[in-house]
């Protein structure tokens, strides 16, 4: 809110004016192809909910939202949720694993623990790749 005093020209009185910058809200693409409104309230729900019970503060989670709000400010008036659930999961899996993996079982809809069992086993492989990695970096420095 831009609160401005401005005169009349032809009395010169003189007057408070109040204006809002008016901004179109970033619409959000359903996978049924709906658009609604980002809400990020709803963003925030979702990943508090799978870090629920994990060693993870508000403040971190706050943080995340604000960082994926902040990458969004790159799209113009709309994005994919699954542009969204795909930031989610990266911030997440640098995080923790055990929320990355909650969240990953309703956003990429798991049905069984075959599923879980596929995504458990590329993480571990992922986290190997990484170990290695360090390994490598470790004997060279």
């Amino acid at each position: 809110m831009v609160r401005r005093r401005r005169e009349c020209h032809a009395c010169k009185k003189r007057f408070t004016t109040f204006e809002r910058i008016e901004s179109m809200p970033l619409m959000v693409i359903k996978k049924d192809k709906r658009r609604e409104v980002f809400d990020r309230n709803k963003l925030q729900e979702g990943i508090l909910l799978a870090c629920q019970k994990r060693p993870i503060s508000l403040d971190t989670v706050e943080k995340i939202v604000s960082e994926i709000e902040e990458e969004l400010q790159d799209y113009i008036m709309e994005v994919s949720s699954k542009v969204i659930g795909e930031i989610v999961l990266r911030k997440l899996r640098k995080l923790d694993e055990v929320a990355y993996v909650r969240f990953a079982s309703v956003y990429r809809q798991f049905n069984d623990i075959d599923t879980f069992l596929k995504e458990l086993k590329k993480l571990k492989r992922r986290n190997r790749h990484k170990g290695n990695v360090h390994k490598w970096l470790s004997r060279r420095g």
